[in-house]
Parts: C-alpha cells; sequence; structure tokens
C-alpha cells in the first residue's frame, strides 16, 4: 500500500505549530550541518524483518506479512515514505530471489530505495540442497560441502551486482557443540580458504562483511565467535575485507563501544546490524533495553570516524537486524529507526573540545557530565526538523496508526500468510 503524500502533509500541518514550540527549546543546538547530516543518514531494512518474528517455540503472525519480495520492498518504501531514513533495503537469499532483477530493482527505485549489503545462508539446508550443512558448512571437513558453500556466496554476488548492491555479508552458523567434535585450527583454515575465493570474486567496487557470533546454533565453539576472529580473517583477506558488529552478537556485558572504536582506528569496521538484548541474541527493539549503551556506541563512531574523515552516511553499512515476536512489524521497525536516529543525533551534540579537555586532564567527573549532557538532551525535535525537511512526516508512528496501515494490510494480504525469513 501507499500513504499519499498529501496525507503526510496534511498530518504534518496539524502539528507543526506544536513542533515549532518544541524545536525552539533546542535551538541553541541546532546546526544547519547537524541536520543535514541527520538527512543524509539512512539505515537499511532487511528484508527478513517485515514479517513477524518468531522465537524457537512458535510464531504468531498479526497478519498482513508481505507474501513476496515484491510486497517487502512496497512494505519498505511506506517506511521510507514515513520516516525519510529506511532508503534502502538488505537481501537475504536464497529467502528473497528475484525472480526478475531488472523488474525489482525498477520497483526498488519507484519507491526511491537502493539496495544495501547482500546476505548469504549457509546456515539451513535448502530443499532440494546436495550437501548438507549439519556439521558445518566453510569450516566442513569435506571438500564438497565447503565448495557449495562457496558456490552460493558467488551466487549472491551475481544477485547483488544485478541489482547494485556494492557488499556483502557473510554469517557462518559453523561451530561445534561439544569439544572434540572438530579440529580449531582446521576449522579456521577451511574458513579462511573458502573466504579467499570468495573475495577474490568480488567485484572491485565491493566490500566483504564478516559478522561474528559468540554462540548459537553451536555452544562449545563458533568459527567466527567474536570480533577479534573476524577482524584476523578481514585482515588476511585484504583491504576490502571488513568486521560487522552485530549487537547481539557478544557475550553479557561486553564493551561494544570499545569493540568499535578500535576497529574504527584499525580501518576494518564495515557496518552494524541494530537490535538490542537483554541476555543474548534477543534481536529486541534498537534502543528498548539500553539506550545509554546504544547512544555510548554512536559517541565511539562520530569521534572515530570523523578522525578518519569518513562520511557518517557512506562509509559504513547501518543496518537493522531485529524479529518482531509480539509487536506488529513495520510499528518495530519505525521505533528502531528513530532510537537510532536519535542516539546520532545525541552523539553529535558531545561537546568534543571539552571532553578532550577533560580526558587529558583526567577529570572523569567532567568527561562523565559531557556525555551525559548529550545523551539527556531530548533531540526528538532535532531528528523530526531533519525528517520533515527531507519529506518524512513528524511523527511516523502515529500516522501509521491513523492510516490504520496493518489492518489495510490485512485485509489486501489477509491473516495467515507467513514472509520468508525470521
Amino acid at each position: 500500500m501507499h500513504i499519499d503524500k498529501g496525507v503526510i502533509d496534511a498530518h504534518n500541518k496539524e502539528l507543526l505549530a506544536v513542533h515549532r514550540r518544541k524545536l525552539a527549546g533546542v535551538s541553541e543546538t541546532v546546526t544547519d550541518p547537524m541536520i543535514s547530516k541527520l538527512i543524509e543518514f539512512e539505515v537499511a531494512i532487511p528484508s527478513w524483518a517485515l514479517g513477524t518474528g518468531g522465537t524457537r517455540f512458535g510464531r504468531f503472525t498479526g497478519g498482513g506479512d508481505p507474501r513476496s519480495l515484491e510486497e517487502k520492498i512496497e512494505d519498505i518504501g511506506l517506511l521510507h515514505a514515513l520516516n525519510r531514513s529506511s532508503g534502502a533495503i538488505s537481501l537475504h537469499i536464497p529467502w528473497d530471489i528475484p525472480a526478475d532483477t531488472g523488474a525489482i530493482q525498477a520497483l526498488a527505485a519507484h519507491h526511491g530505495l537502493r539496495f544495501d549489503a547482500m546476505n548469504s545462508n549457509t546456515f539451513q539446508d535448502q530443499p532440494g540442497q546436495a550437501q548438507s550443512y549439519k556439521f558445518g558448512s566453510l569450516q566442513h571437513v569435506r571438500a564438497e560441502v565447503r565448495l557449495q558453500a562457496i558456490e552460493h556466496n558467488l551466487e549472491v554476488i551475481k544477485y547483488g551486482v544485478a541489482l547494485g548492491s556494492t557488499s556483502l555479508t557473510v554469517w557462518l552458523a559453523d561451530g561445534s557443540c561439544f569439544p572434540g567434535q572438530l579440529n580449531f585450527r582446521e576449522a579456521f583454515q577451511h574458513t579462511l580458504r573458502g573466504l579467499e575465493e570468495i573475495y577474490a570474486a568480488l567485484p572491485a567496487d565491493w566490500k566483504l562483511f564478516i559478522e561474528y557470533k559468540a554462540y548459537e546454533p553451536n555452544f562449545y565453539s563458533m568459527t567466527v565467535g567474536d570480533w577479534g576472529q573476524s577482524l584476523l580473517y578481514a585482515s588476511k583477506l585484504g583491504p576490502r575485507a571488513y568486521t560487522l558488529v552485530d549487537l547481539g552478537h557478544h557475550l553479557p556485558n561486553a564493551n561494544i563501544e570499545q569493540i568499535v572504536a578500535l576497529l574504527l582506528m584499525e580501518g576494518k569496521l564495515g557496518g552494524f546490524h541494530f537490535n538490542d538484548s537483554k541476555y543474548g541474541d534477543d534481536d529486541l527493539t534498537v534502543g528498548s533495553i539500553k539506550p545509554y549503551q546504544l547512544f555510548l556506541i554512536f559517541n565511539e563512531l562520530v569521534e572515530g570516524m570523523d578522525a578518519r574523515g569518513m562520511d557518517h552516511a557512506r562509509d559504513l553499512g547501518w543496518m537493522i537486524d531485529a524479529s518482531h515476536n509480539v509487536k506488529d512489524p513495520l510499528e518495530d521497525l519505525l521505533q528502531s529507526v528513530e532510537a537510532i536516529m536519535l542516539s546520532y543525533a545525541q552523539a553529535l551534540l558531545v561537546d568534543r573540545k571539552k571532553l578532550k579537555e577533560a580526558q587529558q586532564s583526567g577529570d572523569v567527573v567532567m568527561a562523565q557530565e559531557v556525555l551525559q549532557a548529550a545523551f539527556r538532551t531530548d533531540v526528538r525535535p532535532l531528528v523530526a526538523e531533519a525528517r520533515l525537511r527531507a519529506g518524512g512526516a513528524l511523527d511516523p508512528l502515529a500516522l501509521y496508526r491513523t492510516q490504520q496501515v496493518r489492518k489495510r494490510l490485512i485485509k489486501e494480504r489477509g491473516v495467515s500468510g507467513v514472509a520468508t525469513g525470521l
């Protein structure tokens, strides 16, 4: 479905006076360059997160899930029309193989969308698949299984080239559940050789993102189990291989902001999968559990990117990776994008000069004050202003509900459809 621009304009007109008053409250901190950065910043929406998410025990659809890649693109187009910060889609192959890449690319362009990182899938056996990934893919002891995984990644690259993507994300479920199940060194070496073949097949303007995860589905070891292992692979592969950070892929209480800072320092941070968690890879709404940590991560991102002269919007890959178990998926995605934009805006407000002075003088109290002053600033009017100038809705979630989008999607698509993906 589609929300007409006139509907968005009418919505904004009703809220404009109140918005102006709220914006005046943070006017001292608002600058046009800051607004421009917020307008340019976009977060890719994964194709697999547009339907109702599941758990290990079940999936409870709310109805209206997209039934095809075309409908997923339409849903992301709707999100982008509302918030103007969701102008990219990330595909997972083979969940979303385009039957006609030209038509899919044209449909995405119609909705103002580009294709972000392509994602391969060697953590599931697909119908008709010759070799099983039960005991791993690129790490597997049998060459024919490794070859199948390599060929799948090469196929994903071909689809990505046809759609205009310029990056590939590889996440491996490879690992072991029990001591002695595999030889750690051989598993690493097999995986590295497979990644080398995939890396060699990348087009000249492409990047390879290597995603790590501390545990799950394997619980004794993961072949790419942490940022150090990912960095080791990326360093051995070459300058176009990078580490990808998923916020849920760490052991509890990991200092993700420090990880981010060091990867940026080494020029090896490729991008993010945003979500939130209480215990592990919970895939909850971004910023719903640990909003201060999210801000601290963005604080390191802004400082580190500026130190390297990087473009905030384009030089790293930004994507949501979440599972919407009890929420309307589109509402959840609107909330997640908003949380990301708020944390980014707060990080832009940090007084870098004052923070540096506090760090250099050992003034721990003042360093905390500088960070918390930015975090405690209500930047919602600032983000809304950027959205308004970009042509989006002042209150995307409110307009979504006013327009009864989910009810209309259920009427159009039914209540029992299940989208591919999580």
